[in-house]
């Protein structure tokens, strides 16, 4: 199957330099999701072909190396027809054509083997019913039920404008004679565009038999012309992530507020409360329970774990039984053991931690590696940086870190060692020992707070 997906439009409406494709919708591309379809609706879609125009630099480089993707270019940018005829060097006569718009992010996988499983050796046109088909191109069927023609608003009698049932755009047409149709096409017309829909009325001049197929779910077919469509397709999108969530079993506190901007891998017995939003790949596994307003990104979770209330988690590894939050906060490359504890206004970064060790509150441990059974005080930061390099702190397994200790890496707490709170360690503390460094207590006597001169 040929692949063609237009995607040269600027988008004048959605008032970004952004290219109108490259908008997000639940954290990919719009026209990642139609690529992502497209390979899904067709085992055999080795090639796909993206017809860029504005911003064209700017969509290759969001898809680098990906298989099987080619792109043309088509400037000036002269209507639907004239771009599929910038991809006519690309596509194999051995098989049909499926084209596709790269601002209509919702289409599914299912809908598009239907569309192609129906079509067969003929036209194929996916169609909508709409309660207010004002302004759409109307499909006119014939006692057999076989498109004859696409009527736009402005040509419809009013026997034609009554018809709920209008065309979507996408097609899938025999490639040749899709190239030899669109070699007729002409742009006589107030635009001076040449329409891909004129291709129909071709394949019908032809005696080439056109099938609709009613694609069923409005939702599918809708187009991105501007900041308010985009918001609408988004949570459209993210309810139909809640569905999937609540289908596999789990419980959501709030179908409506929830963002899933990735890949969400759940287990048995999840359950997540409002406001939380997945980026990138997130795994929760049995039994993991989510707080409301948490933000995970990239990361995983064990069995049993718990995130309170205002928790973010960016590319770390959690194991099972662990508690976090509220208000902690993992940045990049954490790996944290079964049974770990990481507390209010706590910062962990590029950091291991051993099994059943704490960190409760306000602590900030960074490029460290912490042991079994491990306390960290409130207040302790381990000093990592000397303004220019990143310095390692190893605390070995059952060691107590006093409140409000600075451990000045590189440094090594010995397992089983006691930091005195307060004390600023900058050398090796020995295990088993108590360890304080910190200045003697001075009472001075006969010592005289400052007094500020009264005012006029």
């Amino acid at each position: 199957m040929n692949i063609v997906i237009l995607a040269a439009g600027q988008g004048k409406r959605m008032r970004s330099s952004l290219p109108k494709v490259l908008h997000p919708v639940a954290g990919q591309p719009m026209l990642a999701h139609v690529i992502a379809a497209a390979r899904q609706a067709c085992s055999d879609a080795a090639n796909i072909t993206v017809v860029i125009g504005h911003g064209a630099a700017a969509v290759q480089e969001a898809f680098p190396g990906e298989p099987g993707l080619h792109f043309v270019l088509q400037e000036p940018q002269l209507g639907t027809g004239h771009a599929v005829m910038q991809a006519v060097p690309c596509l194999d006569d051995a098989t049909s054509t499926l084209v596709l718009y790269g601002d209509v992010p919702l289409i599914t996988a299912a809908t598009l083997r239907r569309l192609i499983e129906a079509a067969g050796a003929a036209v194929g046109v996916l169609t909508v019913r709409l309660p207010d088909p004002a302004g759409y191109g109307r499909i006119v069927r014939n006692e057999r039920g076989d498109v004859v023609r696409i009527v736009e608003q402005k040509d419809a009698s009013a026997a034609e404008r009554a018809i709920d049932e209008v065309n979507t755009g996408i097609v899938v047409v025999p490639t040749p004679q899709l190239k030899a149709w669109l070699a007729t096409l002409s742009n006589d017309n107030a635009q001076g565009e040449y329409y891909l829909t004129d291709v129909i009325a071709r394949a019908v001049g032809d005696g080439v038999r056109v099938v609709g197929v009613d694609g069923g779910d409005v939702d599918e077919t809708l187009g991105v012309n501007s900041k308010e469509q985009l918001a609408m397709v988004e949570r459209i999108a993210q309810r139909r992530a809640a569905q999937a969530l609540m289908d596999a079993g789990v419980t959501l506190a709030d179908p409506a507020r929830i963002d899933v901007r990735g890949d969400l891998v759940t287990g048995a017995d999840v359950s997540i409360d409002v406001g939380c939003i997945f980026e990138g790949r997130v795994e929760l596994a049995d039994g993991v329970r989510v707080g409301a307003y948490c933000v995970l990104r990239n990361c995983s979770f064990g069995a049993g774990t718990e995130l309170l209330p205002f928790t973010v988690v960016e590319d770390s590894s959690v194991g099972a039984g662990a508690r976090l939050g509220p208000f902690s906060r993992l940045r990049p490359g954490n790996a944290l053991d079964d049974q770990v504890h990481i507390g209010n206004f706590v910062e962990i970064k590029a950091s291991t931690i051993g099994r059943g060790s704490k960190a409760n509150h306000l602590a900030y441990v960074g490029d460290s590696i912490v042991g079994r059974d491990v306390n960290v005080g409130a207040g302790t930061i381990t000093a990592n940086y000397d303004g220019a390099n990143k310095h390692k702190t190893v605390i070995g397994d059952g060691a107590s870190i006093g409140s409000n200790a600075v451990l000045v890496a590189p440094v090594t707490i010995g397992a089983g060692a006691t930091v005195g709170g307060g004390s600023t360690i900058a050398k090796d503390a020995p295990p088993g020992k108590l360890t304080v460094a910190r200045a003697r207590q001075v009472t001075v006597e006969h010592w005289q707070r400052p007094v500020k001169p009264k005012k006029g």
